[in-house]
């Protein structure tokens, strides 16, 4: 005979405070263990999410990144001509040859100075991002010394107001324009014409290039053709989408083992809150337990509801953990990226499996903390147990 929910649920209506501070303890731990989830994964996401599944990008080959590729500009241009490569209503390929460089820039709330990516794009360049669109002023005019600043860099960077003038490389550029990119990783970027920023920064060589390809299938082909030919054989090709999820990795993994880490040492406290809570528990009911032995509750029954407390306390505590991290998905940070060591702005994203996850390891939290105490209360002995009355 198994004893009824109700009860278990009644006995910890009955013991409020202790069960109260219990909750704290289990929802303060599944709130850390998720926003570190949500952390790592906003990064994935800021990165990741820069990148498109109809899009391949060309590096030099062993290049981690654009920082450190080049691409020599005959190469290129084999590359944008090659049969697999979109082409616009204009009949030209659906391709940009970019630069890639860091700058520092002094940020408004500290005065620090923080690495900055600007990246120098072809005409081509808003056709292969859709999701790039200007949220002040307008696009800058190529061959010129215009530019466009990201919405992220624009809000903590000093001098980067719409009309402002600021130095980089070897030149003044004026800022006409600031973007936004639904939250991607360009969102940190400074854009402008690759033509004039090769020159200002003494660059003779590309640092990338970016295609849309006709079918996301012919990806195979076209890394196949680069990698080929003895005159674009330098390059390294992989999707878009592919490349970006390897420079958020070393980031992300950084971040989900510390903060993973520091969870695992709350995660003991939470545990010691909930064993003492549940021997309490024990304790206080030594009678009542012994009354559901008499009556015929077997061993079995009686651990089973004590083991229903205590995953009742971590599935509440696990929902108000969850609930308040939810509301970290509001927040923006920025920091730098690993991977190009520049500024780079994204917020807590909370996803299915992150939820899912932050509920496996509450329950968790609640059946270790509940089980030595279920363990005690079910090999009560019937007699001495009433004696206690």
């Amino acid at each position: 005979m198994k004893i009824p929910l109700s009860y278990s649920w009644r006995s910890l209506w009955t013991r409020r405070l202790t069960t109260t501070m219990t909750l704290a303890g289990l929802a303060l731990v599944v709130f850390v263990f998720a926003a570190v989830l949500m952390l790592a994964h906003g990064i994935e996401v800021a990165l990741i999410d820069t990148g498109s599944d109809d899009n391949a990008i060309v590096i030099r080959r062993s290049s981690t990144s654009e920082l450190v590729s080049q691409i020599e500009r005959d190469a290129a241009n084999i590359i944008t001509t090659l049969p697999q490569i979109a082409r616009g209503a204009d009949g030209k390929p659906q391709a940009s040859t970019e630069t890639y460089v860091l700058i520092n820039l002094e940020k408004k709330e500290t005065g620090d100075m923080g690495n900055i990516s600007v990246r120098g794009i072809s005409p081509g360049a808003m056709q292969l991002r859709p999701q790039v669109r200007l949220t002040e002023g307008r696009m800058f005019r190529f061959g010129t010394d215009e530019i466009i600043i990201g919405q992220n860099i624009a809000r903590r960077f000093q001098g980067c107001e719409i009309g402002q003038t600021i130095r980089f490389g070897e030149s003044d550029w004026v800022i006409v324009g600031h973007f936004a990119a639904q939250g991607s990783a360009f969102e940190s970027e400074i854009w402008g014409d690759v033509e004039q920023f090769m020159p200002s920064f003494g660059r003779p060589v590309f640092s990338s290039v970016t295609v849309r390809l006709r079918n996301p299938e012919e990806f195979t082909r076209f890394k196949a053709s680069v990698e080929q030919d003895p005159r674009t054989q330098m390059g390294d090709v992989k999707r878009e989408r592919e490349y970006y999820r390897e420079q958020s990795a070393l980031m992300s993994s950084f971040v989900r083992i510390l903060g993973l880490l520091v969870t695992f040492i709350f995660s003991i406290g939470a545990v010691i809150g909930a064993v003492i809570t549940m021997y309490a528990a024990v304790a206080n009911r030594t009678v009542e337990i012994g009354t559901l032995r008499a009556l015929g509750f077997r061993r079995r029954s009686v651990l089973g509801a004590f083991l229903v407390e205590s995953t009742l306390l971590s599935l509440i505590g696990g929902s108000v953990g969850i609930g308040l991290a939810a509301l970290m998905s509001f927040v923006r940070i920025s920091t730098t990226n690993f991977g190009s060591f520049s500024e780079l702005g994204f917020g807590f994203a909370l996803s299915p499996s992150i939820i899912t996850a932050s509920f496996v390891f509450a329950v968790t939290m609640g059946l270790i903390g509940g089980f030595f105490p279920a363990v005690r209360a079910a090999r009560l002995n019937i007699l001495t147990a009433l004696r206690e009355a």
